[in-house]
């Protein structure tokens, strides 16, 4: 299976196990998220699929979600947007654009102030980056860096959904419905 394939809801359905966990496992990274949505099949279309996502990311614990921040690479971080996307670069293409277009100031402010976050809660910032600017990212993330890593832990996994739903819907192949 090519798993960076689009795909429509009917070939999701009649993916092997294995292979549809895998293509789950490219949307969001959490062992028992992908083998939920893998076991919720057979589903007809991608608005069932997204509030299955939702209702299953909810039931998540916190290894899980720390798993998921961890396949992200950094904000604004190229090298590792490089390794970290490569088998996942269709669903999760252009996430970071804004980065890509950012300053080498505000990189350089964005890496620092990530590390300083990664070196307070254990986990990179996460933030749902489609469609946000680097001064947006890098506001946000001065803004969050003396929260609680538990506030952090809930933040960080409120945009993880919005990050998972974005790859599901650039996943599916518009128009796709079982009937």
């Amino acid at each position: 299976m090519n798993s960076q394939a689009v795909i429509s809801v009917e070939s999701l359905n009649q993916l092997t196990q294995s292979d549809a966990q895998l293509w789950f496992s490219h949307c969001c990274a959490a062992p028992s998220w992908y083998q939920a949505m893998e076991k919720a099949r057979p589903f007809t279309d991608i608005e069932q699929i997204k509030d299955v996502a939702e209702k299953i990311w909810s039931k998540c614990g916190e290894k899980d979600l720390l798993t998921a921040f961890e396949a992200h690479p950094m904000i604004g971080d190229v090298d590792s947007l490089r390794a970290k996307y490569a088998a996942t670069k269709d669903v999760a293409s252009n996430e970071q654009q804004g980065a890509a277009q950012a300053s080498k100031e505000t990189l350089q402010n964005l890496a620092e102030a990530n590390h300083q976050y990664l070196a307070k809660h254990g986990f990179i910032f996460i933030i749902c980056a489609t469609g946000l600017s680097a001064d947006t990212m890098l506001n946000a993330l001065m803004l969050r860096l003396n929260n609680s890593t538990q506030q952090e832990i809930e933040l960080a996994a409120a945009q993880q959904i919005k990050i998972t739903l974005l790859r599901l819907e650039k996943g599916i192949e518009k128009g796709t419905q079982i009937v």
